[in-house]
């Protein structure tokens, strides 16, 4: 299997520098340093604790809800939902505290983890109706396993349907607005230009969560258009023509993933990872539905560098729940850890073999970042 070359493949630099605010590295794709070595996802942190006016995006948020709100009790909005802590906060809040009528829509895990699938009921019992996707399991199965190979991400399809199912789902019930979570481009890779984004474009979705990789790339690689019919996007006249609008809740509310756990918990019922914390990081309450999560964590940390506690890490810095000298600690701990749990639940599930399962690995580790030391793999640098 042809070796990936990952920094020339994501434009990366060679030379590895991590942020002096948090514990982020350069390595991450789109994300700029400023002239004093700090990162432009903690500017933006910065930016969004003291220079939005919060009160002023309320009144926004008001009368946008407004302008949807249906008179009748029918749908008036969606919001993408995994039963997770992030998409609870955002349909409970609409509903109980703005007084809309959301259909929550969630496009299936792979594989539900019990926690996944007793938060996922507990949403719905939390008072929220509910509509899921579940595509055909031997094409997503298929499509899944490829993706790893092809792009060093099971997560490929899953990324497909969590965006176009929803906006599926709103054009058949005639519904206006898609209420999402947060805007990645500004929480994490901090590109002054989507920091007051309230929405990103179809084609910013394409670039950024789909990596270039259409739906369509597939129709080479032994699918058809009947396979791919529930990942596939709707025609852009036919979107252009419903007219739906996709806002981010963190344009309007101070976006902090730990306060929306808290919320979670005492409203929706949410519940934590009862093992006390997910593999490869500290935290116990964000990415817990689904079996294949970990490895989406891994080849991150394989292809960049960083791993699911740096990821966790930087953002709870940048909120001020933890110092950078404790993240660094904790990325030294737990960064690397591989997710040994439900590896043979994905072995079994991509169909891999074990050797199969480590000859990709290889095929897209990083050799800029990797050493071999013995029989084992290290990061030539890490965070300090």
């Amino acid at each position: 299997m042809d070796k990936v070359e990952v920094t020339e493949r994501y434009d990366l630099p060679e030379d590895v520098v991590f942020c002096s605010r948090c514990v982020m590295s350069n390595q991450r794709p789109r994300i700029v340093f400023d002239e004093d070595g700090v990162c432009f996802a903690c500017k933006f942190s910065d930016y969004k604790h003291d220079g939005v006016d919060w009160k002023e995006r309320e009144g926004e948020l008001q009368e946008l809800l407004d302008r949807h709100r249906s008179k009748d009790g029918s749908f008036d909005i969606i919001v993408p939902s995994s039963g997770g802590k992030d998409s609870d906060v955002v349909a409970h809040s609409l509903k109980y505290d703005y007084g809309m009528h959301p259909l929550t829509v969630t496009w299936a895990p792979h594989i539900y983890t019990d926690i996944g699938w007793q938060n996922y009921q507990a949403m719905i019992h939390s008072g929220l109706d509910n509509i899921m996707g579940t595509p055909n399991g031997i094409v997503h199965r298929k499509l899944t396993r490829l993706s790893l190979v092809e792009m060093g991400d099971p997560f490929q399809p899953f990324i497909y349907g969590q965006y176009l199912f929803p906006l599926r789902t709103a054009m058949k019930f005639g519904i206006k607005l898609v209420f999402g979570g947060e805007n990645g481009e500004a929480e994490y890779s901090g590109n002054p230009e989507y920091w007051d984004r309230r929405a990103l474009t179809l084609e910013d979705y394409n670039a950024f969560w789909f990596s270039n990789i259409s739906v369509d790339t597939w129709l080479d690689k032994g699918f058809t258009r009947d396979d791919l019919a529930m990942y596939l996007p709707p025609p852009p006249d036919e979107v252009a023509a419903a007219g739906i609008d996709r806002p981010f809740w963190s344009y309007y509310k101070k976006w902090t993933p730990q306060e929306n756990f808290y919320y979670a918990s005492e409203n929706v019922g949410f519940q934590p990872n009862p093992d006390g914390r997910s593999e490869g990081t500290y935290s116990k309450y964000a990415s817990l539905d689904d079996k294949l999560d970990g490895f989406h964590y891994y080849f991150m940390l394989l292809k960049f560098g960083i791993g699911r506690a740096t990821s966790d890490a930087a953002h709870e810095v940048r909120d001020g729940h933890i110092s950078r000298e404790e993240a660094v600690a904790l990325v030294h701990r737990y960064d690397t850890e591989f997710p040994s749990k439900h590896f043979e639940d994905f072995l079994e599930y991509c169909r891999f073999t074990d050797d199969e399962f480590w000859e990709v690995a290889e095929r897209w580790r990083n050799n800029n970042l990797w050493e071999k030391v013995g029989n084992d793999w290290r990061l030539k640098k890490q965070v300090a």
